[in-house]
């Protein structure tokens, strides 16, 4: 065992023995090789099941790295251009002003289209069609690429919406076709999960606080589904499509292409990533140049959707999570439940952590993880 799986898998042990954690997966990359394949703890609390390398969890936003890789690896075979207008692909989403908006935008966060009526709920992702349509007809919240705001759960139907039209496929399955098959990975990284797979992956459960305790990572964080003022009723994350653990269970949800969450293992987002970054066993994800491109700062100020600073590269944010890894060459995502997947592009290390207990915006087991990881990341 090498001296980085050791120190990582000793963290993981422990945060499961002190009632942190029920299950984690963690997964190191390193040039390209894995050098930490580390699990701890039960995927499931109710029969025991154990957490194995290859049990899938739902990770909400972690996601949206692996739906901007599906659309760099397009734009790398030459069938979109990041400033292609999405209307070009997509004419119904010109309404309102939108004509101008562009897959770039799109990437960063930028069109303006956060939102979605305060009452929608989580049976209305079932229609792939009906949510599209809805989208394209909404009034935008700003001028498209004027400013950057979090698209929560939009980000689901404008980026998958742009891949279907550039390919006439899913996005699902434009993942296993051009990502997760190449890298033998397709039975790990899903956006609608086969009923077939639905089995095994592990189960989510909220993190319990006292009644009168702020969750960790809540403290300044906007309540839930509130907009920063008043779109006529719509609002960046509706109450009832809360990604908690009712969600994140939900057999019908999680079967559907719904691509701002996803289901995966660390093994396969962290082999995602470092196969944009280095040769993966004969694959590679995108170019050089275009990695540069993709991972630099594209956007950056104060989010208008969450109020916080915010920089943002082609579909990653750009930086880290507060801790040991923070650096302007680390790009990913996290989700909500406090699962992430990050890659450095000045180390060469690609790292993810799966985890089922939802701590919503607290990620101190990320962090804790990248730190074990960081003492021997030199290591040869």
């Amino acid at each position: 065992m090498n001296a980085m799986q050791a120190e990582v898998q000793a963290v993981i042990d422990g945060l499961v023995d002190s009632g942190a954690e029920r299950g984690l997966q963690v997964a190191v990359y390193r040039h390209g090789d894995q050098v930490v394949d580390a699990v701890a703890g039960v995927a499931d609390r109710s029969t025991g099941r154990p957490v194995t390398s290859d049990t899938p969890f739902y990770a909400t936003s972690t996601a949206k790295g692996v739906a901007a890789t599906v659309v760099h690896v397009l734009a790398e075979r030459g069938l979109l251009g990041y400033d292609t207008r999405i209307a070009e692909l997509w004419p119904e989403f010109a309404a309102h002003g939108k004509k101008a908006a562009t897959v770039r935008d799109a990437l960063t966060h930028s069109v303006g289209v956060p939102g979605l009526p305060v009452d929608t709920q989580p049976e209305a992702f079932l229609d792939w069609d009906a949510m599209c349509a809805l989208i394209a007809g909404a009034k935008p919240w700003w001028t498209p690429g004027t400013r950057t705001g979090y698209h929560a759960q939009t980000f689901s139907w404008i980026v998958g919406e742009i891949v279907r039209r550039a390919t006439g496929r899913r996005i699902s399955q434009v993942l296993r076709d051009e990502v997760s098959g190449p890298l033998g990975i397709a039975d790990e990284l899903f956006f609608g999960v086969p009923t077939s797979e639905l089995g095994r992956l592990a189960r989510l459960e909220d993190q319990e606080y006292p009644a009168d305790a702020i969750p960790p990572g809540d403290e300044e964080a906007p309540a839930f589904g509130a907009p920063p003022d008043e779109h006529d009723g719509w609002v960046w994350a509706p109450p009832a499509t809360m990604p908690d653990a009712t969600f994140g269970n939900r057999a019908d949800l999680l079967a559907t292409d719904i691509p701002a969450g996803g289901t995966m293992t660390a093994r396969a987002v962290a082999r995602m990533y470092a196969a944009l970054m280095h040769d993966v066993q004969g694959v590679r994800l995108v170019s050089n140049e275009r990695l540069r491109q993709i991972t630099a700062v594209a956007v950056s100020g104060i989010d208008e959707v969450l109020g916080f600073p915010a920089a943002r590269g082609l579909g990653y944010d750009v930086g880290g999570l507060g801790g040991p890894l923070d650096s302007p060459t680390l790009f990913g995502m996290a989700g909500s439940g406090g699962t992430a997947a990050y890659a450095d592009t000045a180390s060469g290390i690609a790292i993810a952590v799966m985890k089922n207990v939802n701590t919503f915006g607290d990620f101190t087991t990320f962090n804790l993880v990248a730190e074990a990881a960081a003492k021997h990341a030199a290591d040869r």
